[in-house]
């Protein structure tokens, strides 16, 4: 039944690599673009993978009847399918890279796809805008396709599963974390029901860009990274390349509603505003963007680099509106772990203080149940909750001190689940940067270089800052944070079980 399943998101890539080799036929015609072999040759590659896996499933059903391969579906079966899927998705999804020549080696490509569907965002291209429609699009959506979570999407698409349990176990195991409700009984629903909420935000914010400066294609490819807070462009220079206060807005804008729980959208549209207005994540989350803006901004008036101002004046925003706007396109950009690239914007540049913040705000991530990475903000404020309970404990021994969260009590389950998730976080960091130094990494940049994976978050510092790129990496480095990128993205717990889970195994 596994391999069967997985054959089927084997195909599902397959389909959306078919569309991408349908805009590089597009300007194949217009302007001479040469991927559409590459793209075409990915396709059909994926496509004959998918269907020898659903052969292949098929072919043991004589040992087992449907009906008891249903009631043999585990948890665990939902952790191997939603991590297997994914590792294929971006061994396939580098394809492209390598028929076409974008990138000539595996280890780079693999890092470039998987940087791609976990919307980290980091790149090791440097001639991103010689490269042809069809590399550029398909980039783009490997960030839309992750953004929501491959699973979901499938769901939403390909009911191929017929058990709605099985269901809840893939879409649990792919978004861990907590916050996300389920907005109808069967989770096929629940799954259309965001895929809808995702397009038409989606398509909402393509119709803003193409209203501005931007063309239809980069329009397109800009909303399918934006709202999936993933952060490709189809310029090396990103926003920066039209330096455009209008887009930076929209931009800014967009990121900021692609970090709210995306349930909380549809709460809205169904009426049921009252939900979306006292939902304490997200007033967390606007009170946190507003802080962290405003900080920024008094940053840019006490905190300047002095040498940076005098010796790279561009890197520098002036005046209160740019200084208003660069804060706000930063802090937008880096919570949803976005991170796109403005005109006037390097925070590696800006000064040392401007590093803490982004730090933590690299760390921290927006709201769960959207398409932003970081340990997320419930997380965050219902383990300052119980450490505040603690303290209120050892002084009053007597009472009974319980976790409220949206005004619902914090079972002790759920508040031990988010203690070690962080707990666990914070090991997997420590370990991460000990790889990235080992790797050749100074401690500074392998302590952005993990948090950076582990958050999905894109840019690090020095020479893989906002205005560079990972190609200078070692191949070492390179491969420890696409691990992270996927364990991020999956939220360690279900890459992790799964670890586990082999290495129990081979114990016994």
């Amino acid at each position: 039944m596994k391999t069967r399943i997985i054959g089927f998101f084997m195909l599902f890539e397959a389909a959306f690599m078919l569309l991408a080799s349908l805009v590089s036929l597009y300007y194949f015609y217009k302007c001479g673009d040469e991927d559409v072999l590459a793209l075409t040759v990915s396709t059909i590659i994926t496509s004959i993978c998918g269907f020898i896996l659903i052969s292949a499933g098929r072919s043991k059903k004589t040992l087992k009847t449907d009906r008891e391969e249903f009631e043999s579906f585990e948890m665990i079966d939902s952790f191997i399918i939603v991590t297997v899927t994914w590792v294929l998705f971006t061994i396939f999804g580098m394809l492209p890279y390598l028929l076409n020549g974008t990138i000539n080696n595996i280890t780079d490509a693999f890092f470039e796809s998987m940087s791609g569907f976990t919307t980290t965002g980091s790149t090791l291209l440097n001639n991103i805008d010689e490269l042809p429609h069809g590399i550029l699009f398909w980039r783009s959506m490997t960030q839309w396709l992750g953004g929501l979570g491959i699973i979901v999407l499938f769901l939403a698409i390909m009911p191929a599963i017929n058990r709605n349990s099985n269901k809840f176990m893939m879409f649990s195991a792919e978004m861990s974390g907590i916050g996300v409700k389920k907005l109808h009984p069967k989770m096929m629903m629940t799954a259309r029901k965001l895929l809808g909420i995702y397009i038409i935000l989606t398509i909402l914010c393509a119709f803003l860009y193409w209203y501005g400066p931007m063309n239809t294609f980069d329009a397109i490819c800009h909303a399918l990274t934006t709202i999936s807070t993933g952060g490709f462009s189809t310029h090396q220079a990103s926003m920066g390349y039209w330096n455009s206060p209008y887009l930076e807005y929209v931009a800014s804008i967009f990121m900021f509603l692609s970090g709210i729980n995306f349930s909380l959208f549809y709460f809205l549209f169904s009426g049921q505003i009252k939900l979306f207005r006292e939902n304490e994540e997200l007033r967390w989350y606007f009170g946190i963007v507003v802080f962290m803006t405003f900080l920024t901004l008094i940053l840019f008036y006490i905190a300047p680099d002095v040498d940076t101002v005098l010796t790279n004046p561009d890197s520098f925003p002036s005046g209160f509106e740019e200084r208003f706007r660069t804060s706000l396109f930063h802090v937008t950009s880096i919570i949803t772990s976005t991170c796109y690239q403005a005109h006037n914007f390097d925070y590696d540049l800006w000064g040392s203080l401007f590093l803490i913040p982004t730090f933590f705000m690299m760390a921290s991530g927006a709201c769960a149940g959207s398409t932003s990475g970081g340990i997320k903000i419930i997380r965050e404020v219902i383990c300052i909750k119980s450490i505040n309970n603690v303290f209120r404990q050892m002084l009053h021994p007597n009472a009974l001190f319980t976790v409220k969260f949206a005004k619902e009590v914090v079972d002790d389950e759920k508040t031990w689940r988010v203690v070690s998730f962080l707990m666990i976080f914070i090991l997997l960091y420590v370990f991460g940067v000990i790889l990235f130094a080992i790797s050749g990494c100074s401690l500074q940049e392998s302590m952005f270089n993990c948090i950076s994976a582990l958050g999905n978050s894109g840019p690090s510092i020095g020479s893989t800052g906002p205005s560079m790129t990972f190609s200078e990496a070692t191949p070492m480095a390179k491969w420890v944070m696409s691990s992270f990128m996927l364990i991020g993205r999956l939220e360690i717990f279900t890459v992790l079980i799964l670890v586990m889970k082999i290495f129990r195994g081979r114990r016994m």
